[in-house]
């Protein structure tokens, strides 16, 4: 006679413990996978400085550039002022965006200033134009790491956020060009006019590596489409390309007809199939199509570093 045994059923107290315990190591990993982006994001930013910048005068923009402006005058080292003149701009994401983005962000910024001061890095090429094009791409791989281990390395797009919020004539971007262009101003006085004009070469070069280090090469785009072959169209874009489509029931403000309008995301590598199908289908359709900050859910899927 054999005696049967019922598994005890696991308690609350258990699976509390359980989920409890996997969140926080959830957490934990990505701490670990936020500080090796910062690492590495200081280490890209501070070879842009000492390895292409300063030995030719150039400057970035933002807070950066501020900093080494006043290098210039003050003769304080580049190490001393970076945190100095972020520090109030930590502050104000401290009480606008949280705790823990000041604390990465503070911990970013000193281990930058750390760095640049005890870590030698030769300067790599005396080309001016070489300074500027791979300093300003060392400074923007560095501050989009940063920004994607969730901190920042200057804190001008802080005070843009902040200032956006309570305007409603500008948004983030105007501020930050806004910013920039007076560094740029300034810096014609105080470097000279060449220097000035190879520092807007290192700012439009970092602004767009930044932008490919927290977009990468798929950045969305949304595609509006008007045909009057929309059922075709739609079929090839999702047998085809294999992308969700949305459609929109319209009315023309002229004519006053019914009709159905085709909204659909793609990635910026396919703008040219999607134009392609139109092409083919319908070479009379109105097509807009309009890039997009972030997509989320649906249809699309992020790969690589996204």
């Amino acid at each position: 006679m054999t005696s049967s045994h019922t598994p005890t059923p696991p308690s609350l107290t258990s699976i509390l413990s359980r989920a409890i315990r996997f969140t926080l190591e959830k957490r934990q990993l990505r701490e670990c996978q936020n500080l090796i982006l910062i690492v590495l994001g200081v280490f890209s930013a501070a070879m842009g400085l000492h390895g292409f910048l300063l030995s030719s005068n150039f400057i970035d923009g933002g807070v950066t550039g501020v900093s080494m402006l006043l290098v210039k005058g003050t003769g304080l080292p580049l190490s001393v002022l970076l945190p100095v003149i972020n520090l109030p701009f930590i502050a104000l994401g401290y009480r606008q965006i949280g705790r823990a983005f000041a604390i990465r962000s503070t911990f970013a910024i000193g281990l930058l200033s750390v760095v640049l001061e005890a870590i030698h890095f030769p300067d790599v090429t005396e080309d001016l134009v070489l300074t500027a094009v791979f300093g300003g791409f060392f400074i923007g791989a560095g501050i989009g790491l940063a920004i994607r281990g969730g901190a920042v390395l200057d804190g001008t797009e802080i005070a843009a956020l902040l200032i956006s919020k309570r305007s409603h004539l500008f948004k983030v971007g105007d501020v930050v060009l806004g910013i920039n262009v007076v560094i740029f101003f300034v810096a014609i006085f105080v470097l000279g006019v060449e220097e000035a004009l190879y520092s807007i070469l290192t700012y439009i070069t970092a602004a767009k590596t930044l932008d490919f280090i927290l977009y990468g090469i798929e950045q969305y785009t949304a595609i509006t489409i008007v045909s009057e072959q929309n059922l075709t169209i739609l079929n090839r874009i999702t047998d085809q390309l294999g992308r969700g489509v949305t459609i929109y029931k319209a009315r023309g403000g002229k004519s006053g007809a019914d009709q159905e309008i085709l909204y659909c995301v793609v990635t910026r590598l396919e703008i040219g199939k999607i134009k392609t199908i139109i092409q083919d289908v319908d070479p009379a359709a109105f097509v807009v199509i309009n890039p997009l900050s972030d997509v989320q859910g649906g249809t699309v899927k992020r790969t690589g570093m996204h």
